[in-house]
C-alpha cells in the first residue's frame, strides 16, 4: 500500500509522527478516536496562499465551516486572516477566539433575523446577502438599529466547477446566490435602500476544484459584471472569488496558489477592487488526521472487515460523499496488504471510512490514521448512537496541546432532564 508522507505527517523508525511528536504518544494519553492537527501545516499553507497573490491588494478569509476549532480560528487570525462565518454559532466562535469583527464576513444562504441582527450589532465587516429579499430584510433591521449595513451580493456565475454535485455551488440549478443575468438590476435596486451600502460582489462556484479553468471562466464573467455595476454608479470596493481550491485526498493533482494567481492576477488588475478569498479545505484538510484503534477483524466469504472505534459520527464524508480518505498504520509492521472495508461501530450500513481498500493487515489493538481529516471532519461530527465527540489536539513542533477534550456523558445530557409530571 502507499503511504502519505510529508514534513507534517511522516514516518520515523516505522512510527507515524505529527511534526516532531509520535502520534502513538498522543493517543496513549487522549485515546481514540481523536483529531490531531499540525499547526505548522496551517501556517505554511496560509503564507503560501498569501504570497501567491502579493501583486494585488487582497485579504484571505478563513472559511471556518471547514474547521471551527477556536485555536484553529485563532491561528489563522494571528497570521492576518479574516474569518468567514456561516452562522451565528460560527460568528460566536470567531468572536470568542478574539477575532476583530471588522475581519469577519457573515455569509450563508438562509440567515435568520437573529443572525443578521447579531452581525449588525457586532459591526462585522459586511454581510454577504444571497437574495433581494434578504437585502430588504437587512435594510429593515439596520433601520431599527440605527445603522447602515455594508452588504455584498453573492452572484451565481452559472459555471460548472466539475466537482461532486453535493459541493458544486456555482450552477444555475444550485440554491446559492442570485442569477447573474438579473444581478445588475438587483444591485441597482438594493443601492437605493436607505440603510444599505452595497460594497461588494461575491461568488463561490464549489469545493474541491482541481483545475483552474472554472475559476478563470467565472472570474472573467464576474469581472465584466463588476465593471457594469461600477459604471452604474455603485461603489463596489471588493471582489470576492470565494474558495474551493482542491487538495490531495488520493491521487488528485490540484493546482497551486501560484498557478491560480498566474491566470487570475491579470484579470484582477482590470478592476479597481480589493480581492477577497475564502479558502477553508485548502488551508486545513491535509493538516489533520483522525486517529482510530482497531477493535476487531473478521471475514466472510467475500470480504475482510476491519472494525475501528471511529465512525460516521466522527468522519461523515465517506458516507455522504463516498469521499476518499487515505488510511494508513500509525505503527508500520510490514505485514502483507489485504483488501478490506474499514467500518465503524454505528448501527448503519453506511458507517464506513473506506470500502475495498488496500491496507496493511492489522489486528485488534493496532492504530490507524485517517488522513486529510483537517477539514469537514470534526465540524460534521454528531452524537448519533449517543456517541461522544472526539477530542482535538494541536501539535506545534515538539509540543502538543488538547484544544477540545473528549465529551463526557454529562455533555450528552446537557440541559436534558426527567420531567416528573410526565411519569405519574
Amino acid at each position: 500500500m502507499k503511504y502519505f508522507d510529508s514534513k507534517y505527517f511522516h514516518y520515523k523508525d516505522s512510527e507515524l509522527y505529527c511534526e516532531n511528536v509520535p502520534v502513538k504518544k498522543i493517543v496513549d494519553i487522549y485515546g481514540t478516536p481523536a483529531y490531531i492537527y499540525s499547526k505548522n501545516f496551517f501556517k505554511d499553507r496560509f503564507l503560501e496562499f498569501d504570497d501567491a497573490f502579493k501583486k494585488v491588494k487582497h485579504k484571505i478569509f478563513f472559511a471556518s465551516k471547514s474547521n471551527f476549532n477556536l485555536n484553529v480560528i485563532k491561528i489563522f487570525s494571528d497570521l492576518g486572516a479574516g474569518i468567514d462565518v456561516n452562522s451565528s454559532g460560527e460568528l460566536y466562535r470567531a468572536l470568542k477566539a478574539g477575532v476583530n469583527p471588522k475581519n469577519i464576513l457573515l455569509t450563508g444562504v438562509g440567515k435568520t433575523k437573529d443572525e443578521i441582527i447579531l452581525g449588525l450589532e457586532n459591526n462585522v465587516l459586511l454581510i454577504k446577502a444571497e437574495s433581494l429579499q434578504e437585502v430588504i430584510l437587512i435594510n429593515k433591521l439596520a433601520s431599527k438599529l440605527g445603522k447602515k449595513a455594508d452588504v455584498a451580493l453573492r452572484v451565481n456565475p452559472d459555471v460548472d466547477a466539475k466537482t461532486h454535485p453535493y459541493i458544486s455551488t456555482g450552477l444555475a440549478e444550485n440554491k446559492f446566490g442570485i442569477d447573474s443575468s438579473s444581478a445588475l438590476d438587483i444591485f441597482i435596486e438594493c443601492s437605493k435602500l436607505p440603510n444599505i451600502n452595497m460594497c461588494g460582489i461575491d461568488m463561490h462556484i464549489g469545493s474541491q476544484i482541481t483545475t483552474v479553468e472554472p475559476f478563470v471562466e467565472a472570474v472573467i464573467k464576474m469581472s465584466e459584471l463588476t465593471k457594469k455595476i461600477i459604471s452604474a454608479g455603485i461603489n463596489i470596493k471588493h471582489f470576492d472569488i470565494g474558495g474551493g481550491m482542491g487538495v490531495i485526498y488520493n491521487d488528485e493533482k490540484p493546482f497551486t496558489p501560484k498557478e491560480l494567481a498566474d491566470v487570475l492576477v491579470p484579470i484582477f488588475m482590470g478592476i479597481n477592487c480589493d480581492i477577497f478569498f475564502e479558502p477553508g479545505r485548502y488551508l486545513t484538510a491535509n493538516g489533520g488526521i483522525l486517529a482510530t484503534e482497531v477493535l476487531y477483524t473478521k471475514q466472510n466469504k467475500k470480504k475482510n472487515f476491519v472494525v475501528v472505534d471511529a465512525a460516521m459520527t466522527d468522519m461523515l464524508r465517506p458516507s455522504i460523499y463516498k469521499a476518499y480518505h487515505h488510511i494508513q498504520p500509525i505503527q508500520l509492521k510490514n505485514q502483507q496488504d489485504i483488501k478490506a472495508d474499514i467500518v465503524g461501530p454505528v448501527c448503519e450500513s453506511g458507517d464506513f471510512l473506506a470500502k475495498d481498500r488496500e491496507v496493511e493487515n492489522v489486528e485488534a489493538g493496532d492504530f490507524l490514521a485517517v488522513m486529510s481529516a483537517g477539514a469537514y471532519g470534526m465540524v460534521m461530527s454528531s452524537n448519533y448512537n449517543a456517541r461522544r465527540r472526539a477530542p482535538e489536539i494541536i501539535v506545534d513542533g515538539s509540543d502538543f496541546y488538547i484544544t477540545r477534550s473528549r465529551e463526557n456523558f454529562e455533555h450528552l445530557l446537557y440541559d436534558e432532564k426527567i420531567i416528573s409530571q410526565l411519569h405519574k
